[in-house]
């Protein structure tokens, strides 16, 4: 017996339409997996009695890599979707307060080299919330040189980042928290094994050597949103005698406490919030009839020259930069949070976070898109949901029968 909510498993599916990505959810309270989707996907079936040459040529060589499990094996810089937890790093390691102020000009100086940030002039005068709220990558990039690399592995590495979550399936791979343990003993050359001060600057916006899953990356943001309550991720909830139909949950890790202090957690979520109120999400969770905390990111997919400007129209499809969110709701007691990316889509709040919306809508308030906000959704040009949502309990199950059978709606 599964956790997972198949209808919202089909209709996040349906959302990401053609374009490559991963999405986890997941209950914080629980640590119940809700949705775990990988696309683009495969049918199965192909492989019950042996899979013919042709299809699995096809699936073995398409660029699009069907096979490979996104959610669990898919690794990716988080970009800015780091910066949150970078935040509670600073509060809990005393590095910084709150109310500290940081000068934003559009880049950051270290030694010679210019690490840019927002051009035009910069943000000005940013403290913590507004860091969070407008995204400031000089912020953290003064901050990841302030804890240093050490410092910041140590506090990421219990949120599960660059670590087995140890959920029930098969094939989970670990990713990169860097340390300078970590590259002594990945590089061969001693130069190499150095670990130069330059490259802890991007760690701090979630680029660098950073390298998560949406699993790991869902799972941190559940434990976050959860006060630093962690619970391991699973899907399974219990076993089930097919003749008897009677069921035997599981037993399941007991839950691990952090130990963050209350009021450094409740800075990070409130400033989360604020990303959906006034911040880069506002348009999206625009008439949203709960409230919730979100943080956008685009992530590098290839290396741009700090000196470069990004254009997308210039670079091949693959090469352009992956759209992420990690979000969670309602605020007060949260029951769902979220890891997305749809890879190659660029930013976040136009491609990821509307996805995080419906997903927040049908879980809370039960809502289903209708046709013509799904269409906009599924090619990136959605933002709060477009005309009146249908309701999801009402929506026929399964889809094929939708012609044939009355309304059934399937619960975990």
């Amino acid at each position: 017996v599964l956790s997972i909510d198949i209808q919202l498993q089909k209709l996040i599916e349906d959302m990401f339409g053609e374009r490559r990505g991963a999405l986890v959810a997941i209950d914080p309270r629980t640590g119940e997996v809700l949705a775990f989707v990988s696309k683009p996907t495969f049918d199965p079936n192909l492989f019950v009695e042996g899979i013919d040459v042709e299809n699995w040529r096809a699936l073995n060589e398409s660029l699009d890599k069907p096979l490979l499990n996104r959610a669990l094996r898919g690794t990716y810089p988080p970009g800015s979707t780091y910066k949150p937890f970078m935040a509670l790093g600073a509060l809990e390691t005393g590095t910084r307060s709150a109310q500290t102020v940081i000068n934003d000009p559009g880049f950051w100086m270290f030694g010679n080299h210019r690490f840019r940030s927002h051009g035009d002039g910069g943000l000005g005068a940013v403290d913590m919330k507004r860091s969070i709220v407008k995204s400031s990558n000089t912020y953290y990039y003064s901050l990841a040189n302030e804890m240093g690399v050490d410092t910041m592995h140590d506090f990421m590495k219990p949120l599960g980042f660059g670590q087995i979550t140890g959920i029930d399936l098969r094939g989970e791979v670990r990713g990169v928290l860097p340390s300078q343990e970590w590259k002594r003993n990945t590089y061969k050359r001693a130069d190499q094994q150095r670990w130069y001060p330059g490259e802890t600057i991007s760690l701090g916006i979630g680029q660098g050597y950073n390298s998560f899953t949406m699993l790991q990356l869902a799972h941190a943001m559940a434990t976050l949103a959860n006060g630093g309550v962690k619970h391991a991720p699973h899907l399974t909830m219990a076993t089930e005698n097919v003749i008897t139909r009677e069921r035997s949950p599981l037993p399941t890790p007991p839950a691990v406490s952090l130990g963050y202090k209350p009021e450094n957690v409740r800075v990070v979520l409130e400033a989360m919030q604020a990303v959906t109120t006034e911040g880069t999400s506002t348009r999206v969770f625009a008439g949203a009839g709960y409230a919730s905390g979100g943080k956008t990111g685009t992530a590098q997919a290839v290396t741009i020259g700090q000196r470069d400007r990004y254009d997308a129209r210039k670079l091949e499809e693959h090469q352009r930069d992956h759209a992420l969110y990690v979000a969670f709701a309602p605020i007060n007691q949260p029951r769902v949070a979220i890891a997305v990316v749809v890879e190659n889509a660029g930013f976040g709040a136009a491609s990821a976070a509307p996805i995080a919306r419906r997903v927040f809508d049908y879980l809370l308030l039960d809502q289903y898109p209708n046709p013509q906000d799904l269409a906009a959704v599924r090619v990136g040009q959605a933002s709060a949901p477009i005309g009146t949502p249908l309701k999801a309990s009402e929506m026929p199950w399964p889809p094929e029968a939708a012609a044939t059978s009355a309304p059934l709606r399937v619960t975990p």
